[in-house]
């Protein structure tokens, strides 16, 4: 059954859609190893920081049988509503990009740029800032494939290892799911 819903994928992979602040660094030159392990040790720790976010019990169902099921679901709801306070702080308190529609995955991105557009085979780091509440940006070091007349941007990422490509794969097949429900409960 049709649900009204797609898949979101690029590269032939599971990707994660949203509306982000994101900017693309132009290098000079290509990446040395230094910087490619500092920005993937970063990466690791954001990566982590999303998915301790989004791992959260379900509100609709909570469990009956245990008895302090409903403090934890308030104490849980608190916390998040104390995330998203300091997350505004956050955006208020720091210069952030734009905010582009973006579609990304662990093999590279596509999102709509302002000019001055970057050049094909422009080496870069891609930031995405993907929660208010982590101050830190994803960075994705890569190289510019193709730029539409539109401004539509498309990167191929240096792979970033398994244990990060693993946490990107997760965080959009999250986002999918929680997509997935809500065009449920519309129906």
């Amino acid at each position: 059954m049709y649900e009204g819903l797609d898949t979101v994928v690029l590269y032939e992979e599971l990707a994660y859609e949203d509306v982000l602040p994101v900017a693309w660094m132009p290098l000079r030159q290509e990446f040395d190893p230094v910087t490619l392990g500092s920005h993937a040790d970063r990466n690791l720790r954001v990566l982590q920081a999303l998915s301790a976010l989004d791992e959260h019990g379900t509100i609709e169902k909570p469990d009956d049988n245990s008895p302090n099921a409903a403090d934890l679901l308030r104490l849980e709801l608190k916390l998040n509503l104390l995330l998203d306070m300091v997350g505004a702080l956050l955006v208020n308190s720091q210069s952030r990009p734009q905010a582009s529609p973006i579609r990304f995955n662990a093999l590279g991105a596509i999102w709509h740029a302002a000019a001055p557009l970057p050049q094909p085979g422009q080496h870069g780091i891609l930031e995405i800032h993907v929660r208010d509440c982590i101050a830190e940006p994803l960075r994705l070091p890569g190289r510019i494939t193709a730029v539409a007349a539109d401004g539509r941007v498309k990167v191929r990422f240096i792979p970033p290892g398994e244990h990060i490509a693993d946490l990107m794969e997760k965080l959009a097949f999250r986002k999918h799911r929680r997509q997935v429900a809500g065009a449920r409960q519309r129906t």
